[in-house]
């Protein structure tokens, strides 16, 4: 196989990485009103529930939507399976629910009938997509728009943190903390900051050439980071790459850990940081190696490839990190002579029903 330079013009995937900090810019200069707006008819519906409807990376925007809106608004959040939807015609009750789809896309067809579905029912709906012309925008009441602009690489990296950003916003409209808007218009910049660390995150990916399997292990409201991660390393780099949350791993998969075995901790500063660091030491008595994502020195110093990521609100930290995680994993993907563009086998939209 040939290989491909890391010295070779920017990928589709590069671009887009280093485009997002002008995508969020557009998306809180146009989008902000949108998303007052429906979480205003939330509360004139006494909404109860968050019923989520989502797939693949959009998934993970819903995992992070669960955490950040049961800890700031205090509203209990569900994941729609959807085969009970689409496979078993099942129906559920939702009543005081607002029903929301992610989907980059637009064109999730399960996640699309589950929103027809709770709108035909007479239920709240709105969407996030990046296509406001698109099958799940049209299905919904409200539609938030990502304002990415198109995204051309099959691996979603601009869409996925404009999707965390909308889902920020909403819960942030739904706590009525105007603060934690204040810190959203923040990201931009520390985006960028984060899109510095790039010349010394390509020099860290060259050592892991060879790397076939990995475990990546967060806590929290950063486990949709895990998450997204291991999807876009198996996905641009063909490894096994395994998320685990670090309570769940401590319970038994840590048994897999033994010397020289890739551990990747996403572990900034914040409520899960202590346990981090707890598992940073069961690990290093393993002889795992650790590859650890953090704005704190001292853990940091603790790994064989640090991954520095600029210090953020706890809240945001998710939406900032994964930002050098894709810088990661794209420049691993060069190293190891993939096309980060096209990986195998890979469409960018799967419909499932």
């Amino acid at each position: 196989m040939e290989r491909l330079s890391t010295q070779d013009s920017p990928s589709l995937m590069l671009r887009e990485i280093r485009e997002q900090p002008e995508a969020l810019e557009r998306l809180l200069a146009e989008e902000l009103p949108k998303v007052a707006a429906l979480a205003e008819a939330a509360r004139a519906r006494d909404v109860s529930l968050l019923f989520l409807a989502a797939r693949g990376t959009s998934d993970h925007a819903a995992v992070y939507a669960k955490y950040l809106c049961e800890i700031v608004a205090g509203l209990p959040v569900a994941l729609a399976a959807q085969s009970v939807f689409t496979l078993y015609e099942a129906r559920v009750r939702l009543d005081h629910a607002l029903v929301l789809g992610i989907s980059q896309s637009g064109k999730a067809a399960d996640a699309t009938h589950v929103l027809k579905g709770a709108r035909e029912s007479g239920l709240l709906t709105g969407c996030i997509t990046n296509d406001p012309h698109s099958p799940m925008a049209h299905a919904a009441e409200h539609d938030l728009y990502c304002h990415a602009g198109l995204e051309k690489s099959l691996p979603a990296t601009k869409t996925y943190t404009t999707s965390l950003a909308l889902v920020y916003a909403l819960v942030a409209h739904l706590a009525q903390r105007e603060d934690l808007i204040d810190d959203l218009r923040r990201a931009p910049d520390l985006l960028r900051q984060a899109l510095q660390m790039e010349e010394r995150i390509a020099a860290k990916a060259e050592r892991y050439r060879y790397m076939d399997e990995c475990v990546i292990l967060a806590r929290g409201i950063n486990q949709c980071s895990a998450l997204e991660t291991a999807l876009k390393l198996s996905e641009t780099s063909y490894l096994r790459a395994q998320p685990f949350s670090a309570a769940d791993f401590l319970h038994g998969p840590i048994a897999i850990v033994q010397e020289g075995y890739p551990c990747i901790l996403i572990a900034p500063s914040g409520h899960s940081y202590a346990m981090m660091e707890e598992l940073a030491g069961e690990l290093e008595k393993r002889d795992g190696e650790l590859l650890i994502l953090s704005d704190r020195e001292e853990i940091l110093a603790r790994a064989e490839t640090p991954l520095p990521m600029p210090a953020a609100p706890e809240c945001l930290t998710p939406l900032v990190g994964i930002v050098v995680m894709q810088l990661f994993a794209y420049h691993l993907a060069r190293v190891k002579g993939r096309d980060p563009d096209r990986p195998r086998g890979l469409k960018k939209v799967t419909h499932t029903m």
